[in-house]
């Protein structure tokens, strides 16, 4: 039985008795592994298809194109190869993830280019394939309103009497990345300790996940059972709580510590794309910690959205 809970956010939005269990699968599904297959949210598939096509138009594209709109981790635009690997947020050297990424983010800027340069930067649209730019705002749009409701839903699950969110996402820092996982036979075989996708905990609040399923595909770790291969539910979305929600519930919920496998030999030729949508604050944000008994850690202090975020960030750059 997978220790990852599957709620309809649908029925917590209805309001009624349902609402109250959803709440409560919620809370014992976080504690137990950081993580949440959740229905209902209303994004169609057929958005996310279109997205993901128009992004393998991109990924298509000779190299030396893309490189026009080559950027650094948490920059806009394409991350090429070698460019990124997650497993030193955990102080682990690996090799390089196995993987491209488009990036985009939040440009709402406050006027104050120290913020700007780092949270707000423009995002870059690849001219060689136009629908990207209009298909992924439609998405980026969507997953606000579902990530916003999320930490509403969280709240709700630990049945504080007021969300303390709102007023710290009116302009909220976030990040999607379309990750490009190829083949083995394009990228050859794995270096020891080489995944698509490093060991490591997100850094924010919440991550919403659209994925295609593979045999070198999402893993999950729990104290109980270890790595386990992450459930799948095409109506679903895969939800993950980051560091900073971890802080924030007084570390009542762990902060989803996953992988993405490297490419199998026994599936040389699996090529898969995922829609990632990491939601953040506002960089400002002050974000004070829950005491027990609701938090199980005692004395944790107040921190900063944008500076907890950065140090993560930066642990990760090649």
């Amino acid at each position: 039985m997978t220790p990852i809970a599957t709620v309809d956010i649908a029925l917590w939005r209805a309001g009624g008795p349902s609402a109250a269990a959803v709440a409560r699968d919620v809370d014992e599904g976080l504690q137990r592994a950081g993580f949440l297959l959740v229905r209902g949210h209303g994004v169609t598939r057929e958005l996310a298809a279109d997205v993901r096509t128009a992004a393998r138009r991109f990924f298509a594209l000779p190299e030396e194109v893309k490189a026009r709109y080559s950027a650094i981790v948490g920059e806009r635009g394409w991350i090429g190869p070698g460019m990124e690997a997650n497993g030193y947020a955990e102080g682990t050297e690996t090799p390089p993830d196995l993987k491209e990424t488009f990036a985009v983010g939040a440009e709402t800027c406050t006027g104050d280019p120290l913020v700007d340069d780092v949270w707000f930067k423009p995002n870059v649209w690849p001219a060689e394939v136009v629908e990207l730019r209009a298909l992924l705002t439609t998405y980026t749009e969507a997953m606000r309103r579902l990530s916003d409701d999320l930490l509403a839903l969280f709240s709700a699950a630990l049945a504080l009497p007021v969300n303390p969110f709102d007023g710290l996402a009116d302009r909220p820092t976030w990040t999607c990345n379309i990750n490009h996982y190829p083949p083995m036979s394009s990228v050859g075989e794995p270096e020891p300790g080489q995944f698509r996708i490093g060991p490591h905990t997100d850094f924010g609040t919440v991550t919403v996940l659209d994925r295609e399923p593979g045999a070198g595909g999402l893993q999950v770790y729990t104290d109980e059972g270890g790595w386990e291969d992450a459930p799948y539910d095409p109506d679903a979305v895969t939800v993950n709580i980051g560091d900073l929600l971890e802080y924030w519930s007084g570390k009542r919920w762990p902060s989803g510590r996953h992988r993405v496998l490297p490419p199998q030999a026994d599936a040389p030729e699996e090529d898969l794309v995922s829609l990632i949508y990491f939601y953040e604050l506002n960089h400002d944000a002050q974000v004070t910690p829950l005491e027990p008994p609701i938090g199980t850690v005692a004395g944790l202090g107040p921190v900063t959205s944008a500076d907890f975020i950065k140090t993560r960030l930066d642990a990760i750059t090649l």
